[in-house]
């Protein structure tokens, strides 16, 4: 700064460099896709980002053919035929098309990674920011064009491109391979990775807030603080809401009836589960079951509440990110048969 009757600096400003930039979305989806799903296959003239969330897929990938389990990301560059199927068990999948003219992007030609927390969340934010920024539902399939909401949180679309641009920036930094701790604990570390973890592994479990607490040497006081932080709720809701995420996906599964399915996942009775999905996600068990029927008999297009994931397991949730957790997303209805997007 210069003072009183001192000459002005020449400031010579400096243009910032960006190797990677969004400048167009073609799509942004999250599926529930049941068991049996196949999609036969497309390519375009944009870059595509799948993510597994959960389950597994096998993917078609020009010549490749490769597996993709939780976690796992692959990119298919301009031009690239591309299909997937179900592998074992009803996916949950990210889907995002994107044109990024930046040679940088060559990196990611038959390349495939797993992603850590950070890099979820982000996945996340891109997601969340789609569902508010836009009418289109995220689980439409046949989608050949966005749609902007008529009144939309300020600067959403713009923090939709950086959130995908520093995915990409940080999957391009990394070189390969993530390196594992050396003490093997998961790279989020913490109270509240571990508790995760926990809940995850033990969704099939009744637990209670003071044995969670006590199996993870963690006060109650500081737990809910964590969670309320991340995730913008509590521990038994966050934990409620991975039971019924888990049986969603039973459901797509067709391997049990409603009341196996409360049995498994530590549900008092069948009746308390059905009133807890419904509470859940605006439908009984018996109603999704018949959504999740007409995706592959083909159905009519979902309406807009498909994009309301504040009502939603969805791991992507708006505000605080979570810190690598896996749950999953909304229930999508669309044709067996897609175009644009899976």
């Amino acid at each position: 700064m210069s003072g009183p009757g001192s000459p002005s600096l020449d400031y010579r400003p400096l243009s910032p460099r960006r190797p990677v930039a969004v400048d167009r979305l073609y799509s942004v989806h999250y599926f529930e896709w049941p068991i049996s799903y196949a999609y036969s296959g497309e390519s375009h003239d944009f870059w595509e980002l799948l993510y597994v969330d959960k389950g597994a897929v096998e993917v078609t990938a020009g010549d490749r053919r490769l597996r993709l389990d939780q976690g796992q990301i692959i990119f298919h560059p301009p031009g690239e035929f591309h299909a997937f199927s179900a592998a074992g068990a009803a996916p949950d999948l990210v889907v995002v098309g994107f044109g990024c003219p930046s040679p940088a992007l060559d990196f990611f030609r038959g390349r495939t990674a797993s992603l850590r927390g950070e890099e979820r969340a982000l996945l996340g934010r891109i997601v969340s920011e789609s569902a508010a920024a836009f009418s289109t539902p995220l689980n439409l399939s046949q989608l050949t064009e966005i749609t902007r909401r008529e009144v939309q949180p300020f600067g959403g679309e713009q923090l939709l491109c950086a959130a995908l641009e520093e995915l990409l920036i940080r999957l391009i930094r990394r070189e390969g391979a993530p390196q594992p701790r050396a003490d093997g604990r998961p790279e989020d570390g913490g109270a509240l990775a571990q508790v995760m973890d926990y809940l995850e592994r033990r969704v099939d479990q009744p637990l209670t807030l003071e044995q969670i607490c006590r199996d993870n040497l963690v006060g109650r006081s500081q737990l809910q603080k964590l969670f309320h932080a991340r995730t913008g709720g509590g521990v038994m809701a966050w934990f409620g809401a991975l039971k019924i995420q888990a049986a969603r996906r039973l459901i797509r599964e067709g391997r049990l009836n409603f009341t196996q399915i409360a049995a498994r996942l530590g549900f008092q009775s069948v009746h308390y589960f059905s009133r807890r999905f419904r509470q859940a996600t605006g439908m009984s068990p018996s109603e999704y079951e018949r959504s999740v029927k007409m995706l592959s008999e083909g159905g009519p297009a979902p309406d807009e509440s498909a994009n309301n994931v504040h009502d939603s397991i969805f791991p992507f949730r708006p505000g605080p990110p979570t810190i690598g957790t896996d749950s999953n997303g909304t229930n999508p209805q669309s044709s067996s048969k897609p175009k644009g997007a899976h």
